[in-house]
Parts: structure tokens; C-alpha cells; sequence
């Protein structure tokens, strides 16, 4: 056992942004942190900061004496002849190896099948060092007792889990939300009484001014009430708006995001018929045969996920699909590669657009340009600067909803989704999950992980076993 790790002032401030300030935090042994936070937002610098590099953090770490400390980045460069799952293996086994006090870990089920990701949660569960991971993974958060939020140029600490942090949330949020809702009650009833006030006043004007016309009342007086009505009106506005203002801060400090109600266009014939069938299919490439005995039949509006161990055969299928070259034996009837739309965590199909704007401009070319501004507002991008901006520019997770709101413009046949959890921060997953959770169209999920093929509304799973696919996990 070690003393606890000690982590006083600790501030991460680049030169265009803030990522946190003053952070203090006391980690006694055995606890279990996960760091959550938008990307970018400086996860991965404070983990590598604890270990021993803090070349961009300024304060204090004060590991205890004698403690050991072991760290298995995001990105695990050795062994490049091994895939990203059995890299990361390598490097966690070599980790442990050297029985760690400390275990910090980036990002660690990205790339990991469903049986490897069962081995990390029996590992995580198990381990008796303190534990600090940067994850986005529900099923790991479950498994911490602290969470650790980089939002809003501060570390929040919270003691609890996923499941507790996402309730405590909502709840703030629905509270704060209800004081929004009275406020914009309260803005109205002002509107009603200004316009009572007002009316009043100008009956009293023109009461004044036959009044005046008898010399009996001087017409300031009735000007006067009506200035004085819009003078306490424009008062109890300004209020409103502040109150409003301040409610809006408490709601981006909690990191709640916006809300996406995607609109989807749908070309005629795209949602008739059956998406794709395979029978006996068979598949691989250079005359190779990787994949045989594939049966598989997509319902046009159907979800589907395909899972399996790395290298099973799930890329393989994909291929297939859209490369009829890939097709060694059975039968397939699938849409043409022009009907099947592809995106993966690295969104190649906004590759080679400048803007927002040019990605939905290709999308639907027979669009006006009022028609593209509202396809983009409803997918979160509203402001002149966010549809202008390079795409090389965007975040991760603008380049996440810009994928899928090229995708929503032109709704393919077939939509094959592969591993586009990786990488991606909570905001990020959530916006994801509601976009795809309306998505009208037929659609094929690669995913290991079951809060994200129940969260979108998959209806069956596929797995790969033994190069065969089968019906079930």
C-alpha cells in the first residue's frame, strides 16, 4: 500500500484555450478514478503528467516514495505487425508485469472484442492498486468510484459511478430547466401586462387630449404613464435575461449538451424491399476465401449488429458488401456501392470537402442553400463560423455529427456502421446514439459493446465464430 497520490494546483493552460486550473485532488490506495471530459479537453496530458511527464502542467504531483507506476497509452505504437486489440494486450500484460501501485490507463477498450473486453472488466475488477482511467466506455465507468470531469476549464470531482454522475446530472438539469420554463412564463405575463399598461395609456391620452382640447388636463400626463409602463417593463426584462443567462452558465457547467432531432432524407424506393441477403455467402480477397457459411438477411429499416473476435471476419463481410470483387461463392444480393453508405471513427465520407456546407451541398446538390442551413441547424451547426469552418478544423465530435448529417441528407439503402464509438468523448456518443436511435434506414453495427447496440435500437445480432456467421452472441 502507498500514502495517498497528491495532486496540488494543478493547471493545464494552452495557448488558445483553458483546460482546467487549480486542480486538487488527495488519491488514497486502491481507489478507482475514471477522467472523462471532451476531447481535447486535457485527459490524456493528465495521465501522462502523473507518470512522470509534465511538460504541460503546471503544479504539483507528488507520487508516494517508493510507489510504482505503470501507464498503457491510447495509441500502443510497438508491434506494428499485431492489431490495436492485441497491442493493447502486449502493452497491459507488460504493465502489470510490473506490479503497478498505480495503474493509469487512456482510453483502454478501444480496438478490444467482446472476449477481451470481458478479461479488462474481470482485470479492472480485480486489481488492488489505485486505478486511474480515461475511458467513455459505460460498461468501465461502472466499474469506478469517482469520476473525474474535465469541463469548463475545471476538474469536478464526483463520488460515485456512471449510472450515479448520468442521474445526478439529469436531475440538475431537469431543475434547472424548470426554472428556464417559468422564467420564459414570467417573460410573457410582462409581455401582457406591457401591453395592458400600454393600452391603458393610450386610452388615457386620448382621454387627456379631449381634456386638453376643454383645457381641463396637460397632455405630458398621459405620455408620461405610458413611458413609465414601458420603462418598469423594459426593467423586469432585463432581469429575465439575466436570470436566464445565469441559469444557461449553471446548465454548460454541468456539461449537458443539446439535444439532436434529426431530420432524415429519405430518396423514393430507398425503404422498400429487403436491404441486403446473403445465402451460403462467401468472401475474402486475392481468391482467399475468410468468411464462408454467411446466412444474412436485412429488412429495409432494420438494425442489425455483427460481432466477433479481432480479425473474425467482421471487416471481411463489410468489404464484401461493397466490393462485389470480395465475393467468393453463394448468394448475394446486395444494393449497389453507390446505395451503401460507410462510416468508420475516422469519418472518410466528409474526406475531401472543404466545409459544412460543401459536405450537405454534395449530399443533396438539388437543395437550396435555406433547405442546407436547416439540415445543418438541426444537426447543431447553426452559426455562420461553424458552417464556413475548414474541415480540418472541426473536433472530433463535429466531424461525428457532420458524418451523420451527410449520411441523414441522402438516407443510403444500407448504412454499415463500423466501431464509430472509438475515440469519441460522452457528448459525443450520446449525440451519436440519438441520431442513429430515429435513423429510419436499414443499417449493419460492428460494435463490441451492448450499451451501445441496445442504445440505438438494434432489433438482431449477428456474431462471427469460426469464420462462420451465426444468428446470436
Amino acid at each position: 500500500m502507498h500514502k495517498p497520490l497528491a495532486l496540488k494546483n494543478l493547471s493545464l493552460v494552452l495557448p488558445h484555450k483553458i483546460c482546467f486550473e487549480n486542480f486538487n485532488a488527495s488519491v488514497p490506495y486502491g481507489a478507482k478514478i475514471a477522467v472523462i471530459g471532451v476531447n481535447g479537453g486535457g485527459k490524456t496530458t493528465l495521465l501522462r503528467a502523473i507518470k512522470e511527464d509534465k511538460t504541460l502542467i503546471d503544479g504539483e504531483i507528488a507520487v508516494p516514495p517508493g510507489a510504482v507506476v505503470s501507464y498503457v497509452p491510447q495509441t500502443v505504437t510497438e508491434h506494428d505487425d499485431l492489431s490495436g486489440g492485441q497491442r493493447f494486450n502486449k502493452a497491459l500484460s507488460s504493465a502489470l508485469a510490473a506490479a503497478p501501485d498505480i495503474l493509469l490507463l487512456d482510453e483502454p477498450t478501444n480496438h478490444l472484442d467482446r472476449a477481451n473486453r470481458k478479461s479488462l472488466m474481470n482485470m479492472l475488477e480485480y486489481f488492488k492498486g489505485t486505478l486511474i482511467v480515461v475511458s467513455h466506455d459505460p460498461e468501465l465507468l461502472r466499474n469506478v468510484g469517482t469520476i473525474w470531469n474535465i469541463e469548463n476549464g475545471a476538474v469536478n470531482i464526483f463520488t460515485g459511478n456512471y449510472d450515479d454522475y448520468m442521474r445526478e446530472s439529469e436531475i440538475k438539469r431537469a431543475g434547472l430547466n424548470a426554472k428556464l420554463e417559468s422564467l420564459e412564463k414570467e417573460k410573457k405575463q410582462n409581455h401582457r401586462s406591457l401591453m395592458a399598461e400600454q393600452e391603458r395609456a393610450a386610452k388615457s391620452r386620448r382621454h387627456g387630449e379631449l381634456a386638453r382640447d376643454k383645457g381641463k388636463w396637460a397632455p405630458i400626463i398621459a405620455g408620461g404613464m405610458e413611458r413609465r409602463a414601458e420603462k418598469t417593463a423594459g426593467s423586469k426584462k432585463s432581469a429575465i435575461f439575466d436570470k436566464k443567462d445565469e441559469i444557461n452558465e449553471q446548465i454548460r457547467a454541468l456539461g449537458v449538451r443539446e439535444i439532436i432531432k434529426p431530420s432524415f432524407n429519405i430518396p423514393a424506393g430507398a425503404q422498400n424491399g429487403t436491404a441486403l441477403f446473403i445465402m451460403d455467402g462467401a468472401a475474402g480477397y486475392g481468391g482467399k476465401v475468410v468468411i464462408s457459411g454467411v446466412n444474412l438477411t436485412v429488412a429495409a429499416g432494420e438494425k442489425v449488429a455483427v460481432t466477433g473476435d479481432n480479425a473474425s471476419g467482421k471487416s471481411t463481410l463489410f468489404k464484401a458488401i461493397m466490393n462485389p470483387a470480395r465475393r467468393l461463392g453463394g448468394t448475394w444480393d446486395a444494393p449497389k456501392t453507390e446505395e451503401v453508405g460507410f462510416l468508420d471513427q475516422h469519418y472518410n465520407n466528409i474526406a475531401g470537402t472543404r466545409n459544412a456546407l460543401d459536405v450537405i451541398s454534395a449530399a443533396a446538390p438539388q437543395w437550396t442553400h435555406a433547405e442546407i442551413r436547416k439540415h445543418l441547424n438541426d444537426f447543431l451547426f447553426r452559426k455562420n463560423e461553424e458552417v464556413n469552418l475548414d474541415i480540418s478544423l472541426l473536433s472530433g465530435g463535429e466531424r461525428a455529427r457532420l458524418s451523420l448529417a451527410a449520411i441523414a441528407a441522402r438516407v443510403p439503402r444500407l448504412l454499415l456502421l463500423d466501431e464509430i464509438t472509438n475515440n469519441i468523448d460522452l457528448a459525443t456518443r450520446r449525440h451519436i446514439e440519438e441520431i442513429l436511435s430515429a435513423y429510419p434506414g436499414a443499417m449493419i453495427v460492428i460494435s463490441h459493446e451492448d450499451d451501445f447496440i441496445n442504445s440505438v435500437g438494434v432489433q438482431t445480432v449477428y456474431s462471427f465464430q469460426n469464420g462462420t456467421l451465426k444468428k446470436g452472441v
